[in-house]
């Protein structure tokens, strides 16, 4: 059985229809005889949705009970069982409730396409992960229920569901989206026409790049090399030069001037040897690229303007921007340059732009680690003007009625030979000098068209041309290879200035470094492999690039590192003189490696440590604070049961209230103890939704004695997105350690308020207060400020806490209160259109 097909109804904002279309799509499908099921559908009580719920099979929901509340969930067993070809599950991003099957619906969606059953879903552009910061900087409100971009980006079918804001807004104004009470305030917050707006370009643009993957995949797979304009692509050449920078900032410019539009760095190295550009210098354009919004490449390829246009046309390139040559005159001689040479060979789908800059014709210096290694057009002109020109030569002399005489003959084919060891070294050189010795002996020095020569002083002057020449030629290529060498050192002092640095400043990203090899060399992939002794097989440790080996054996280079280590690289061979590089790179990895895993190995010591010194002050707790009130209530247990003494019924209410009063400390501290322990192990997960903030707090005031809290909850405050019952035993926490360390002149304030996107709920007491450097420590586990006396809890009130808020995305801190005493400042996230109307009178409360 095959996988099942995901079709995705993706929204820009609740209300815009997904659900509708999704359920329109199955009655199309149940019209064509499709065997189409709802299994689970949220109308929100959308009159006109609801209705189309009518004639499509709607499968049983799962019912779980959460904090004394009943939830229904989709039943994956029932719908894995009833195997329909078409499952419509609404709300992709939803959370499941604590005890489901799997956490998040996404994962429950995933069960049923494994199962070849199809899925049609919804899901709103602010639940995507990726999107979580950028919506709540437009809107103010964090999304706690996302979904992984890439599952979205893994289905099959993507629809989006659009409409305008001002449709969208009377839509809300109709009542086809809230209730009325919740209108007025949904359109003067999270439904604001600037919000809407933001969030309907971002899921334009997100789908646009889901379509450019689709565009990209079939023109891959249909070979199609020309440029489509779909959208505008802006390819920067870099060559690792200083103007780069210059570049990437100009290509930014175009690309704001139209919308969508994308920036693609691309540095291509030559496969010989070292990287011909600064290792610094391109991290650094790295750098700002990505800044700016764009990506950065790394190609290889010999022909350089080839490689370029390759690369251009194969991401479907609009705009190639390329920076003035930095040559200098002179150097035209050996081509018209890469710029000249991309702009004439784009065709009419590629825009090329040449950009000025502060190094145009200043040079290109010293190569960085090409040196004076000749390419191959160089040695092929070499060879020509070495060979042919003296021939040329020759003949243009032989043609003249005015010979020049044999002197300024000789000076002419010295030339030559001159020319022939700058443009190809040494060999094209002596090939020369050999050849116009010859020349010169059987055209130009009597007698004539015979090898043999006349005069003496003719043959002193073709042998000292003979050895000018390879003299000439000699020092030439000896010049070469020492600029060569000093290219060398140079680039190579660099890259070991660059890892001494990376140790320097404590670095411990493996990729980056391998990826730093990759470049390096102008390699294809780069693994670090180890294995724990000589027999185990070979583990990947790190790799970059595709396809990288799993052995040793199998790479092109590989580099021991110790005896249980080795650096493999893939794509060519390395000649002898770079290995040394690469050995300072395979120990650097080594090193790193090493670092990351002791770094590790500490965080789980200082885990384990806190989990010791958790354990002891537990120890400590149950022997002391928990033993306290079971004491209390075997006393008054075992006064009750004496025959010794006739109690009176006060005494006994009196005993029994003791008994109760120790079962509810008790409860109290084991509760606590527990919550600290889910905390502690990561197992608290929230169930958020909307409520208003004076549902929860007075029924945390319920274990505070009466008179000792003044209350004052505005109805003019937005709803909060928390989870109730973790909330009440926030405030439950807060307000009893406020009333513990409360005098008792005044009562214990608990106001709240609105600010922007949050709401504050304040406790202030009127105690002695806790100074700055303890008001962190307070909120540690197993901490109570000051001469707390024992059996006074345990304290993990505020440490239980703090770990709540934090769990519901608020925060809890601790104030000084004016005039003396301490402030808890707890700071919950409002919910979206949760404001409500405007109450005559705030409601004020007295506990």
């Amino acid at each position: 059985m095959g996988r099942g097909i995901l079709r995705i109804y993706l929204g820009a904002a609740p209300g815009v229809g997904k659900t509708y279309a999704m359920l329109s799509e199955a009655h199309r499908r149940v019209e064509r005889g499709t065997d189409c099921v709802v299994a689970f559908v949220e109308h929100h009580d959308r009159p006109r949705t609801e209705v189309m719920l009518h004639g499509l099979e709607l499968l049983p929901r799962r019912e779980l009970e959460y904090r004394g509340t009943v939830f229904t969930e989709m039943d994956v067993d029932a719908v894995l069982e009833r195997a329909p070809a078409v499952a419509l599950v609404d709300e992709l991003a939803h959370t499941n409730v604590p005890g489901s099957r799997n956490a998040k619906r996404w994962q429950d969606v995933e069960e049923l396409l494994k199962a070849g059953i199809d899925v049609i879903s919804t899901v709103n552009i602010q639940h995507l992960e990726s999107l979580g910061d950028v919506v709540e900087s437009i809107t103010g409100v964090r999304q706690r229920e996302t979904v992984p971009d890439e599952v979205v980006r893994r289905a099959d079918q993507i629809e989006l569901v659009d409409m305008s804001p001002q449709a969208l807004r009377r839509r809300m104004a109709h009542g086809n989206i809230y209730r009325p009470d919740k209108m007025d305030a949904a359109l003067s917050n999270y439904f604001r026409p600037g919000n809407l707006t933001a969030l309907r370009e971002l899921a334009l643009l997100w789908v646009a790049d889901r379509v450019d993957e689709y565009l990209q995949q079939y023109r891959g797979e249909h070979n199609i090399r020309t440029t489509w304009q779909a959208r505008e692509r802006i390819v920067v050449g870099l060559t690792g030069g200083p103007e780069g920078r210059t570049l990437i900032r100009r290509a930014s410019r175009m690309a704001a001037k139209g919308s969508g539009s994308e920036i693609l760095a691309v540095y291509i190295a030559r496969s010989d040897g070292l990287t011909s550009a600064s290792p610094k210098e391109l991290a650094v354009q790295r750098t700002l690229v990505e800044d700016l919004g764009g990506t950065f490449h790394h190609v290889i390829g010999d022909d350089i303007p080839a490689a370029l246009l390759e690369f251009a046309r194969g991401v479907n390139a609009t705009q190639i921007v390329l920076g003035s040559s930095r040559r200098k005159t002179w150097q035209y001689i050996y081509g018209p340059g890469v710029g000249a040479t991309v702009a004439r060979e784009s065709g009419p789908d590629l825009d090329v732009h040449i950009v000025t800059h502060e190094e145009v014709a200043k040079g290109r210096g010293l190569p960085m680690a090409r040196g004076a290694r000749l390419g191959r057009a160089r040695i092929i002109w070499g060879w020509l003007v070495g060979v042919v020109g003296p021939v040329l030569l020759a003949v243009v002399l032989r043609g003249m009625e005015d010979a020049p005489g044999l002197a300024n003959d000789v000076l002419l084919f010295l030339f030559l030979t001159v020319a022939a060891a700058l443009l190809g070294g040494v060999r094209p050189a002596l090939a020369s000098a050999a050849v116009g010795s010859m020349l010169l002996n059987y055209w130009f020095t009597p007698p004539t068209h015979t090898l043999t020569v006349q005069d003496p002083e003719n043959i002193v002057a073709i042998v000292i041309f003979f050895a000018v020449a390879v003299a000439v030629s000699s020092v030439v290529d000896l010049a070469a290879r020492r600029t060569h060498q000093a290219a060398r050192l140079r680039a190579e002092s660099e890259i070991l200035s660059f890892l001494a640095g990376s140790v320097l400043r404590g670095e411990t990203a493996l990729d980056a470094l391998l990826d730093r090899v990759r470049e390096t060399f102008a390699m294809e992939s780069v693994a670090l492999l180890e294995r724990s002794s000589d027999v185990e097989p070979w583990t990947c440790a790190g790799s970059v690039g595709p396809a990288p080996v799993t052995r040793p054996d199998d790479a092109d280079v590989d580099m021991p590192v110790g005896d249980n280590m080795a650096l493999a690289l893939s794509g060519r061979v390395l000649p002898a003189e770079d290995r040394r590089v690469l050995g300072a790179f395979a120990a650097q990895a080594a090193v790193v490696l090493d670092r990351q895993r002791l770094v590790g190995e500490a965080e789980q010591a200082r885990r384990l440590a806190e989990g010791n010194r958790i354990r002891t002050a537990l120890l400590a707790a149950v022997s002391h604070d928990l033993r306290t009130p079971l004491a209390a209530i075997k006393a008054a247990v075992s006064s009750l049961r004496s025959d010794d003494v006739a109690w009176s019924d006060e005494d006994e209410a009196e005993l029994l209230e003791g008994i109760e009063d120790g079962a509810d400390r008790l409860d109290h501290l084991v509760g606590n103890l527990l919550d600290m322990s889910r905390l502690q192990t990561g197992t608290v997960t929230p169930l958020i939704r909307e409520i208003d903030l004076d549902e929860v707090v007075p029924m945390a005031l319920g274990g505070v004695p009466e008179g000792s809290v003044d209350l004052d909850i505005p109805e003019t405050l937005p709803m909060v997105a928390v989870d109730p019952g973790l909330l009440e035993r926030v405030v439950a926490n807060i307000v009893e350690n406020a009333v513990k360390y409360n005098p008792g002149q005044e009562p214990v304030a608990v106001a709240a308020s609105a600010l922007g996107g949050r709401v504050e709920l304040r406790v202030v007491d009127r105690g002695r207060g806790v100074p700055d450097e303890a008001k962190e420590r307070i909120f540690e586990p197993f901490q109570r400020y000051g001469d707390a006396p024992r059996g006074a809890g345990v304290g993990l009130g505020l440490a239980v806490s703090r770990g709540f808020a934090e769990a519901m995305g608020g925060t809890l801190d601790a104030e000084d209160t004016p005039g003396g005493g301490l402030t808890m400042v707890l700071t919950l996230t409002a919910a979206p259109g949760g404001i409500r109307a405007e109450a005559e009178l705030p409601a004020r409360a007295t506990s």
